[in-house]
């Protein structure tokens, strides 16, 4: 028997990627509604209420809606806004991120879908934070570069239509000036920080990819780890995974922004000087896919009990 999944909100950017990866999968039956319905709570109430697992690509308010609509306690639910990143009850949508996510994510009904630049610091950064090798109130930075897509149609729009209210023919631009993003307090608190780090994010006139890069002054800390640690550290955390893959860094001279794009790989690198005591730590992803789409599709597969890499791309 197939399983019921009810996308709300699949007519944005990610929830039209998540339709896709879905379509013409056996183990599942996607529904969502027309357009006339989308809006109608009568009929989001009993979409959501019938389905076993419910996606919500929507904006924050409007996810919080809909999870006040749902009565049915069996019904599983995939937040892929912000809305519930930090909120008690939720479990993280972060597969690798602990040692027992998954197990908890398993057994969850309420995952909130990580976002695209915490995925990639936190990726880098909670490993190593856990071993104790960078202090949990270290002052740490994030330099982050996604494409546009991760704007949704607004920014799509901007970048790729001359003739949009906010059009532009720049190469690269950054935001979050006032260093209050909304993705702080869940670096903040899935990292296991003391103190919110100083995220520095921007885009680039790319449709799809990100870097993620956490520069660190190994030689400033009060117990300097060794790069070799770092690596093994990393590398002992996502031992196994097929999603999340430690690079070897020493033949690498350049990383691009597009390397993991139209896929749903994690790839990690630590560079450094020992010389220096420096390090600069990289996450290279796909906003779209292990940055959205593809970890709902991860997290809707291990919640419902299917082969955790269906329908993802490696």
């Amino acid at each position: 028997m197939s399983i019921n999944v009810f996308i709300d909100g699949a007519v944005g950017t990610t929830g039209l990627e998540i339709r896709e990866r879905l379509e013409g999968r056996g183990d599942l039956a996607v529904t969502t509604l027309p357009d006339a319905l989308r809006k109608d709570a009568n009929a989001r109430r009993d979409a959501l209420n019938g389905a076993d697992v419910v996606i919500l690509c929507l904006p924050d308010d409007a996810a919080r809606e809909a999870v006040a609509l749902i009565e049915n306690p069996a019904v599983k639910v995939i937040d892929a806004s912000t809305a519930h990143r930090v909120a008690e009850g939720w479990a993280y949508g972060f597969a690798e991120l602990e040692p027992h996510q998954r197990q908890r994510l398993s057994g969850a009904t309420r995952i909130s879908n990580p976002g695209c630049y915490p995925t990639g610091f936190l990726a880098l950064v909670r490993p190593l934070v856990r071993e104790r090798l960078i202090p949990a109130d270290w002052p740490l930075t994030l330099n982050a570069t996604s494409g546009y897509s991760g704007g949704g149609k607004a920014m799509i729009a901007a970048f790729e239509d001359a003739q949009a209210p906010d059009a532009t023919d720049t190469a690269f631009r950054t935001y979050g000036l006032n260093l209050a993003h909304k993705h702080v307090p869940e670096m903040q608190a899935h990292g296991g920080l003391a103190h919110p780090p100083i995220f520095a994010p921007a885009v680039a006139r790319a449709y799809r990819g990100m870097i993620v890069e956490v520069p660190l002054q190994l030689r400033a800390m009060p117990s300097p780890p060794s790069l070799g640690q770092i690596r093994d550290a990393l590398a002992a955390a996502y031992d196994g995974s097929r999603l999340v893959t430690v690079k070897a860094s020493e033949d690498v001279s350049l990383l691009t922004l597009e390397q993991a794009a139209d896929t749903d790989r994690l790839d990690l690198y630590v560079f450094g000087n020992e010389a220096t005591g420096q390090a600069r730590l990289v996450a290279i992803l796909d906003n779209l896919g292990k940055g959205a789409a593809g970890a709902a599709v991860q997290n809707l597969n291990i919640a419902a009990g299917l082969d955790e890499l269906a329908g993802l791309k490696l």
